[in-house]
């Protein structure tokens, strides 16, 4: 009603009934409740989106920001700032990793296609004798570039939830306590870390309040000063600071140089005018997605042969794509031999869609669990594994679109050091046929999000699910 003139109460029955169509449904004349402003829950009324995460305040937080009028990049941009303080043995602000990202208008970013952001993990210059060289922190210029490009919302505000949770403390969750059982005595031998992880001299129990005081102070001043500060700004100093008594070699000159790319995904079509998206780059966790794909969708069902090929074939193809000198073309087509990779860096994701069809998956590593295991004083940050040092994990995310619809169907993100693209896999062809083909063999763990009948525009038929063997939260409104 807002902008119009109503008419006053003598008026006859027929200008009565102009002046309701005038000022808006029988509703908002008769409701004394007002309407929720964007950037609150409950701005979007009915269909929201759907969100899923390895860790449920990460999913909770997504799940606020579609109610308060984000979209799926938005969603998603909150989910990992919470992720790094909530689960910052994964995707801590020192972690990378990777997103794929769609808008159903070719009209929109993308052209209307998936696209892959790439926030790779990055070595510093010069990390010398550095005992534990620490790689760029680049999960926040990740989540920045992503943000900027497909989000709606303003990027400080969802930074807020998790400096809140920093500042104040957050619940521990299952998740975290299952990763801190694994590296406790290592990690208790840092003295910043001990302090956050070991207060009073005790791990963290379950249901136990994390507080994260400097995180917080950080993520407040990237909220205030732009995420670029991480990087040549105040935080960037401090980082550079911090470097010797912590075993790294960053420098701000590193960090001002490491910046997130967009690329072209690697696609197949898998059928019915779909075309499914796996990440491109030299981790080769897109293109063993890939593959394993390809496998169970050749003969879609639960035959234990069938995904023992999967599996073989997608750490083959990986294998001999990280020796180098062959394109993923030839990989997807050809023969290849079995391989090997060795351990792998632990990883998690987590994704997003809204209510117009947008959809973004992630995936990130601190390149170790709890990183260098080592916290910068004075930013609260833990600092993740430089390259030059350890194994690249294998990032595991595809999404399943139709161009001709413009048309999202199916995405889904797995973990599981060398069983990731498998879990992916299965994950993605879950979505396609409404059920779960078989369970990721351990230690594999799937994300995944699907609209069977598309959306835009059937909502009704969109489902969201984490791996129940983990401690994650798929949680949305339809």
């Amino acid at each position: 009603m807002r902008g119009t003139k109503c008419l006053p109460a003598t008026a006859s029955i027929m200008a009565a009934a102009l002046t309701l169509a005038a000022c808006g449904t029988i509703d908002s004349v008769f409701s004394s409740a007002p309407e929720v402003p964007i950037g609150r829950a409950g701005n979007v009324a009915g269909f929201l989106g759907g969100v899923v995460a390895d860790e449920p305040q990460a999913a909770l937080t997504g799940r606020s920001i579609l109610s308060a009028g984000g979209n799926a990049a938005d969603a998603a941009a909150a989910m990992g700032f919470t992720l790094a303080v909530t689960l910052p043995s994964r995707a801590g602000l020192g972690s990378s990793g990777a997103c794929l990202a769609y808008n159903p208008s070719r009209a929109g970013p993308g052209g209307g296609a998936p696209e892959a952001i790439l926030f790779s993990a990055t070595a510093p210059a010069s990390p010398g004798s550095a005992a534990r060289p620490a790689g760029v922190p680049m999960l926040a210029r990740g989540l920045f570039a992503l943000q900027a490009r497909y989000g709606e919302r303003p990027i400080e505000s969802l930074i807020v939830p998790a400096e809140q949770f920093a500042r104040f403390g957050v619940p521990v969750s299952r998740a975290l306590l299952r990763d801190l059982a694994v590296v406790a005595a290592p990690l208790a031998a840092d003295v910043g870390a001990r302090a956050v992880f070991f207060p009073n001299g005790s791990a963290l129990t379950e249901g136990g309040t994390l507080l994260q005081p400097e995180l917080g102070g950080t993520l407040a001043q990237l909220r205030l000063a732009g995420v670029g500060d991480l990087y040549q700004g105040l935080v960037a100093r401090r980082l550079e600071e911090a470097m010797p008594a912590v075993g790294g070699g960053l420098t701000v000159a590193d960090m001002r140089a490491a910046l997130p790319r967009f690329v072209e995904p690697l696609k197949r079509s898998l059928g019915n005018d779909d075309v499914a998206a796996f990440l491109p780059g030299p981790e080769a966790g897109g293109v063993a997605t890939a593959a394993a794909s390809l496998v169970l969708a050749q003969t879609f069902g639960s035959d234990p042969g069938n995904i023992a090929r999967a599996q073989d074939r997608a750490v083959g193809v990986a294998a001999a794509y990280r020796q180098g000198g062959v394109t993923p073309e030839a990989l997807l087509s050809g023969d290849v031999p079995h391989g090997e990779l060795g351990p792998l860096p632990a990883s998690t994701t987590f994704g997003a869609i809204d209510q117009n069809g947008g959809a973004v998956m992630c995936a990130v590593s601190m390149g170790n669990l709890f990183g260098t295991g080592r916290l910068a004083q004075g930013t609260g940050i833990l600092m993740g594994v430089s390259p030059a040092r350890a194994p690249r994990p294998l990032l595991a995310l595809a999404m399943l679109t139709n161009p001709a619809k413009q048309a999202f169907r199916a995405m889904a993100g797995g973990s599981g050091q060398e069983t990731a693209p498998l879990a992916a896999a299965i994950g993605l062809l879950a979505g396609v046929a409404g059920r779960l083909p078989a369970t990721p063999p351990e230690p594999g763990r799937a994300n995944a999000i699907a609209c069977s009948l598309y959306l835009p525009p059937n909502s009704g038929s969109c489902q969201w699910a984490t791996d129940p063997r983990g401690f994650g939260l798929a949680v949305g409104s339809n």
